[in-house]
């Protein structure tokens, strides 16, 4: 009788605890159940989510579970609940790594057993040696592999509308600290778990605030409603994972702060745009500098988890046909580039908590249908699924547990692999060309070549000073592949099959305007170099004697910021610009140099010193009919509604280089007397077309405010409005043309100029169509047009510049002139003079003979790659185009691209310094 009650007994519990002995939380479970809406989407790795009984699950702390219909949470309920997990468990720590720039923490959770807790800073030490083979010896790193254990980074909420990783992470992080489950328990004791949960705090606040304001009412997936909040980050959109060179972004400072850290083994990116599941490997053309045995790290570890998934009856996990592997800047390349194994997911999100029938029929990638059974995806999903939020967080989580198991049961093997990463890029640098480069210290602009200087060493990567103080960057060091990846030309193939997945070159030497010589021999005393070991700043000085001073001008960056600090300090300052060439004792001054008289001498030391100027004094001046004054503009910076991408990557470089703006919307167009507040109206690529410029958002969604209020508290910034939708309609168009007619200016960037063509603002730019081009982010080559422009004062006749993908415009023969820049180095087909017959009178020209090229012509392509770039070849990068009194600068590139291209910016500045005489 004692042993049937037993049995019984034994019989009722059993529901109720886990394999382990540890009850279940079965309310919990069948709510993920419940939220699932196909078993095919429930792996049985997510349930048997435990009950303990002194740490909060999250339906016990929040009242529901993780992936709830209806339920997002904001960055202080997130952080709580860490911080609450914190003091319950010894196996989890959190602490802040970063402040955004609107003022939230960025914070890092670890997770590990007790012994991994109590060893935190031992292990960090293990990896920190592991990642600089110089510091031990082989024997000493044998022991470190038996001693060390992999550090595993998992970085959340990027992507602000992809909502679903940060929620996830929570149930994750409860999970990892309370299961004695073999596998989670195995993973404990083997992997230092590090989690980032919401990488991007800004965006997240604002993107729940939005869901719960707007989206959360929506029924319909397709039904053209915005699923974002205009803003996610002060300054960068989509871009904040496009910051890993620039490191510019408090997004990409966390990430590269946690990583030189940690030196995790293996960093994951959560991301949700493709179904159901997507792991990274990319179709290639790899990055390469990418080390061999990283590339085979992506396919062991992305077969591993599709496997662990296809075992659970998971539909829809695939790799290959997304992403190539090419662009070393995504945020969490930082590990590709430094030697781990950089991997990202994508995840289907909903952009919110809702469920929806979502079609997945007119999806492809690399060509095949999203839903076709390939070798990549042995497990299609079916053309239509109705997806819940919690779906997307059985798949997220199921991925990351299998990632995890695989670092617990290979741990081993990837130090190894991080550790002869290390070592192959050593050996290589002392075997393979080039063996270093050099950045000379004479530079057209001495500034940047330190920027570039301070950005190798933001990358970990070592430079060292010689005695004639040129900055030597020796190649037998860890990071060796990144430097060469970042000051080499890039080679992509014209024959890769799909398309690049981002801009294919990002040679720092080019970008920023920097004298850098490769060497493939060392042919100096390394004896004499010294190690760098803080950044650098380059001390402008004056030299000569006079009252008046002047700025040998060569497009160098800090010109424009350096004139509106006078200004600002010295009102009576009178500044002049050359408009010819003027001899200065022993120095030549070219076109744009800058004459400036009404400043003190400690005026003088303390520009060189901020602005990183040389000054020459003297008493002598040019003739006045030489010379132009500088009115310095009253700059507005123009931004939609519905893209403002760009607009946020322009705001943020002004900022940087002190520039005083006012950022402008729709409703100033709209409000008129634009002349009375602005001289220049800046409007950045906003991408779509000239439609969507003027009407915008579709009114029929309005009014819909963006402003902060009490129950939305993270909107309204950085700008406010009480209806996004509409645009500025016909009426602030007519206003814009009204503002150049009376004598403003405008500088339209990249696709805005299509705005500008197709409005009528100007009639003289015409749409062209180069058939066959193919044009991804690339650094070519560009000639001056107009020679005496102001426009392209500083630079040479023919220089590079970045251009990618965009709009291209032409104006007649006979308005050539208003062509500031072409493309290329040749003249169109109609600018060359025809030598042959003419019937009725004798060719002048019938004689001319084609001038010989003088020496061997710039190749278009200096670093990426184009298709059938001779299409366009002799068109306009840049027109000056007269609108009544005033001017459309329109450039057909983006001089201000990702705080990246520098080199190209004094463009910008060139044209705001000239603003009042761009027509001499």
């Amino acid at each position: 009788m004692k042993l049937k009650s037993f049995l019984l007994a034994c019989i009722f519990i059993s529901p109720f605890l886990s394999g382990y002995g540890q009850k279940v939380d079965e309310s919990y479970n069948a709510k993920i159940r419940e939220y699932t809406t196909d078993t095919r989407f429930l792996p049985t790795s997510v349930l048997d989510v435990i009950d303990h009984p002194s740490i909060p699950s999250p339906s016990k702390h929040f009242g529901e579970i993780i992936g709830a219909p209806g339920v997002m949470h904001r960055t202080s309920d997130i952080y709580q609940y860490y911080q609450l997990l914190a003091e319950k468990s010894e196996h989890l720590s959190i602490q802040q790594v970063e402040t955004t720039e609107e003022g939230r923490p960025i914070y890092l959770v670890v997770i590990g057993n007790n012994e991994s807790m109590d060893g935190l800073d031992t292990y960090k030490e293990y990896l920190d040696q592991l990642a600089d083979p110089r510091k031990i010896s082989t024997d000493q790193a044998e022991d470190i592999f038996q001693k060390a254990k992999p550090v595993y980074y998992l970085n959340g909420g990027m992507h602000s509308t992809e909502m679903g990783s940060p929620e996830m992470l929570m149930e994750l992080a409860y999970r990892l600290i309370t299961s004695e489950d073999r596998t989670v328990k195995q993973i404990r004791d083997n992997v230092i778990v590090l989690i980032n949960p919401v990488s991007e705090p800004d965006g997240r606040d604002k993107l729940v605030d939005w869901y719960y304001r707007y989206t959360k009412a929506r029924t319909e997936w397709d039904d053209g409603f915005p699923r974002s909040a205009p803003y996610w980050g002060k300054y960068v959109f989509h871009d904040n994972n496009r910051d890993g060179l620039q490191v510019s972004q408090a997004i990409t400072k966390g990430i590269f702060s946690i990583f030189y850290e940690w030196h995790p083994t293996v960093m994951l990116d959560l991301h949700e745009s493709v179904p159901l599941l997507y792991i990274s490997t990319g179709t290639g053309p790899y990055n390469e500098q990418v080390d061999p045995v990283t590339i085979g790290e992506w396919q062991v570890m992305a077969n591993h988890d599709i496997t662990t998934l296809a075992a659970q009856g998971m539909p829809g996990a695939f790799t290959w046909a997304f992403y190539d592997g090419w662009w070393p800047g995504y945020g969490i390349w930082v590990a590709n580039n430094h030697n781990s194994n950089g991997r990202f997911y994508e995840t289907f999100g909903n952009a919110g908590a809702n469920t929806y029938l979502r079609d997945l029929s007119k999806s492809r990638y690399a060509g095949d249908p999203a839903t076709t059974r390939e070798w990549y995806r042995p497990d299609p999903p079916t053309e239509k699924v109705y997806w819940s939020a919690r779906n997307n967080i059985n798949y997220m989580q199921a991925g990351v547990l299998a990632s995890l198991t695989y670092a617990a049961q290979n741990g081993e093997q990837l130090l190894r692999n991080f550790y002869q990463k290390g070592i192959n890029s050593i050996r290589k640098g002392k075997t393979e060309g080039p063996r270093a480069y050099v950045i000379p210290r004479e530079q057209r602009d001495p500034a940047m070549a330190a920027y570039l200087v301070n950005q190798l060493r933001a990358q970990a990567i070592e430079v060292h000073q010689a005695e004639n103080e040129d900055y030597v960057i020796l190649l037998d060091q860890p990071y060796r592949n990144l430097a060469v990846t970042l000051l080499s030309e890039q080679n992509y193939p014209k024959d890769a099959k799909f398309p690049p997945y981002d801009d294919i070159a990002w040679t720092l030497s080019y970008l920023y305007g920097v004298e850098v010589d490769a060497k493939d021999s060392i042919d100096f005393d390394v004896s004499y170099l010294k190690k760098l070991e803080n950044n650098v700043a380059y001390k402008g000085e004056v030299k000569g004697s006079g009252s008046t001073y002047y700025i040998s001008y060569k497009a160098q960056n800090n010109v424009l910021p350096a004139l509106y600090w006078i200004e600002q300090k010295k009102s009576g300052a009178d500044i002049q610009v050359l408009k010819s060439e003027f001899a200065l004792e022993s120095d030549t001054l070219k076109s744009g140099s800058i004459m400036i008289k009404g400043i003190s001498s400690s005026d003088s030391e303390e520009l060189t010193k901020k602005f990183a100027l040389d000054l020459i004094r003297s008493n002598s001046a040019p003739k006045q009919s030489d010379l132009q004054k500088v009115s310095l503009p009253r700059v507005a910076i123009y931004h939609t509604w519905f893209n403002t991408q760009d607009e946020g990557w322009s705001r943020f470089t002004f900022e940087q280089r002190e520039i005083p703006y006012t950022s402008i919307d729709k409703d100033d167009l709209k409000a008129g007397n634009l002349n009375s507040r602005f001289d220049v109206i800046l409007i950045p690529r906003a991408r779509g077309e000239a439609a969507d410029f003027i009407h915008g958002i579709d009114s029929r969604f309005g009014p819909m405010p963006y402003t902060k209020t009490a129950d939305f508290p993270s909107h309204g910034y950085p700008d406010q409005t009480n209806d996004m939708t509409g645009g500025p309609g016909f009426v602030g168009i007519d206003q814009l043309k009204k503002f150049i007619e009376n004598g403003g200016v405008v500088i339209s960037i990249d696709n805005s100029t299509r705005m500008i063509a197709e409005t009528g603002i100007t009639r003289d730019l015409e749409s062209y169509t180069a058939s066959g081009l193919f044009h991804p982010g690339s650094v070519v080559t560009v000639k001056a047009k107009n020679t005496s422009s102001p426009i392209l004062y500083g630079y040479p006749e023919t220089f590079s510049i970045f251009k990618g993908n965009g709009p291209l415009y032409q104006v007649d023969l006979a308005k050539r002139d208003l062509m500031v820049l072409q493309y290329g180095t040749k003249p169109l087909k109609d600018e060359e003079p025809y030598t042959g017959s003419i019937m009725g009178m004798e060719n002048p020209n019938k004689n001319l003979e084609k001038k010989a090229d003088a020496g061997k012509q710039a190749p278009y392509v200096r670093s990426g790659m184009v298709r059938n770039e001779q299409t366009i070849i002799g068109h306009g990068g840049i027109f000056n185009l007269p609108v009544g009194k005033g001017r459309v600068v329109a450039f057909t590139f983006d001089p201000l691209h990702r705080f990246l291209n520098h080199h190209d910016a004094p463009l910008v500045w060139n044209t705001l310094i000239n603003w009042n005489h761009l027509g001499q």
